[in-house]
Order: C-alpha cells, then structure tokens, then sequence
C-alpha cells in the first residue's frame, strides 16, 4: 500500500525516579545517603532507510511509546536508559509539527535522523543532595516526564528523472520497459494510482532514479483529480519527460495537452516551469506521431524525440539524452 501522508502520536519516556537509601552495614556506622539516580526515558526517532519507498509500513502503528527510565536504587544503582523507539521512513519525507503546522527537519540523505519526542531525564537519588551539613538527605528528585508530540509525515519522492503527461500517455509503460519496476499497466486512464520508483541501470557503473507520476489533468494545481497529491512528487526531480499521447482515447489535441500540464505545473510551483525537460511523442508506431512532433518541434522551439515503449524505438537515444542532462552536457538545455 502506497501512503505518502500520515500523522503519527509520539511519546518520549518518563525519567525514571530517583532512589532515596542510606547504607545499613554492621561495620559502618551512619553510612550516609546511597540512593542512585533514576535512567533516562527513551526517545521516539524518526530515520530514514534505502529499504522503504512509502509510508505505507506505518498506516497501522499510529501511537509511538518510548520506554521510560528504570527507578534508581540502593547502592548508588543508577536506573536503566530507556530503550529508544525507531521509526524508519524513506529519504524525501518532511516532519512536520501537527499542531503548530511547521517543519521540523525535511530528511533527504539516507540515515538522517530526527529526535521527534524527547526521553525525559532521570530524576537525581539523595546521594546527591548530600552537603557537609546535610549529611542525610531524604530528599529525591521524580524523572521528567517525556516528550508528546504528534506529528505529519509527507514524503515527497526524491528521484533524478520525473515522467510527466496526460492519463495514458505511457508512462507506466515506459518506467516497466526501462526499469524493473513492474507498475499496473492498463489500456484506460488513471491505471496509476500512485508515484512508482525503477532504477534504470547503463552498462555496470551508470543509474539513475526514474518516477512515474500518476497523469495530471486540468485543475491539477488546485488539487482536482489528486493534483497536489501528484505534483509535489514532480517538486524533488531534478529533469522532467513530458510524454504526449499523438492519438489521445478523448479525442483531445496533443499539443494542447502538453501545454496544459505545463501550466498546471506553473501554476502549482513556479520554480517547475524553469525544470529541464525532455519531450517525447509516445507510441511512435500510430501514423499521427511524427506529424504531432513535427508540430511540437514548432510550437515548443525544443527537440522532440519518437518513442514507443512497446517496440523500443527511440529508448536508447531518449536514454542517452537523459543521462546527458543529467550529466550537465546537453547543448540545447
């Protein structure tokens, strides 16, 4: 199950409590205060992991408990620390403070780390308290309470190459071809639910990250059809593939098409507008593609590459073009 959003409660452990004890030994009269100091309570983290790509893991675990601090003893016995609890989450994913609304820390490296509820620390036993007049002190600290806090977890998938287009464009078709990404692949709109991640490999030293963004339609940018739910996974690409479908299922014009999606994302974020990109006319096989990338070719001023997942023609030169933006070389960029 894909989740990219989720609001998790997290409670830090309490303190332990310290111990009040004096030291009873037949051969050491007034042996003085012994009380050891309470452990500290454990804390709720939140890492990130390679091994997860959603937040999906977490959709039944919503309340978080750290284990609190073991009560100090006799003997000057200090209590046990708190066992921290760990919660794993895939690089790309923002904490946010659920109450107060802002961000605590955007995780974007693998094994970044985040303490969200804080262990309260132990309280002291009465061997501290101890002075040159105040040689038997009965008094002993309780531990601190930890930390509550709730959180939201939004994750924006982190990928070097975004495929954007219309419904049924062939994106999904596309990630299955380059990648070993096995997404669901139908001949109707909105087969994708849901962002996949394939990593395209070149020869045994060369990869990168490849996301297929479910299709986006007129309104996207207001959130009609899940827009904002789709578009903020476009924000963390560093190139776009814009696929135009030549012979759209509604009948609707290409070239429109594309100019649509661009402004959708415009007016989501205008940083997007400004995002190298990558166009490429699918299912190159249908007597209407090379006309539509003629015309493409006109209206955009860019290079517009024929491709067709089903056949493979074209894939080689679009990957070669995508690790030449990557690697910065691309002239027309």
């Amino acid at each position: 199950m894909f989740v990219d959003e989720i609001v998790l409660h997290c409670r830090g452990g309490d303190g332990g409590r310290g111990c009040m004890s004096f030291r009873r030994e037949a051969h050491i009269p007034r042996g003085g205060p012994d009380g050891g100091d309470g452990g500290d309570g454990g804390s709720v983290v939140v890492v990130t992991s390679n091994d997860i790509n959603s937040l999906g893991h977490l959709a039944g675990h919503k309340h978080w408990n750290a284990e609190r601090g073991g009560h100090g003893e006799g003997a000057l016995c200090r209590g046990r620390n708190g066992e921290d609890v760990i919660i794993y989450v895939p690089p790309g994913t923002i904490v946010r403070d659920a109450e107060k609304g802002h961000v605590l820390r955007d995780l974007k490296e693998v094994d970044e780390s985040l303490v969200v509820a804080a262990g309260g620390h132990g309280g002291r036993g009465n061997k501290r308290f101890a002075t040159s007049t105040n040689r038997a002190p009965r008094h002993f600290e309780e531990g601190e309470p930890g930390v509550v806090r709730t959180i939201k977890l939004e994750l924006k998938l982190i990928a070097d190459v975004g495929l954007v287009g219309k419904p049924n464009a062939g994106k999904s078709t596309l990630l299955s071809r380059l990648s070993k990404a096995t997404p669901e692949i139908a001949d109707y709109p909105f087969t994708t639910k849901h962002p996949n991640l394939g990593v395209v490999e070149i020869g045994w030293d060369r990869d990168f990250v490849l996301a297929d963004i479910p299709g986006l339609i007129e309104g996207a940018h207001q959130g009609i059809g899940l827009g904002h739910e789709f578009l903020k996974h476009v924000e963390r690409t560093r190139i776009l593939v814009h696929l135009v479908e030549p012979m759209p299922m509604d009948q609707t014009d290409p070239i429109e098409n594309y100019l649509q999606i661009r402004e959708e994302m415009r007016l989501y974020e205008m940083s997007l507008d400004s995002r190298p990109e990558i166009i490429a006319v699918t299912k190159c096989e249908l007597p209407d593609a090379k006309p539509v990338a003629e015309l493409l070719e006109e209206t955009t001023g860019k290079p517009v590459l024929l491709i067709s997942a089903v056949t493979g023609k074209g894939l080689e030169e679009l990957t070669a073009k995508i690790l030449a933006r990557l690697d910065g070389l691309d002239e027309d960029e």
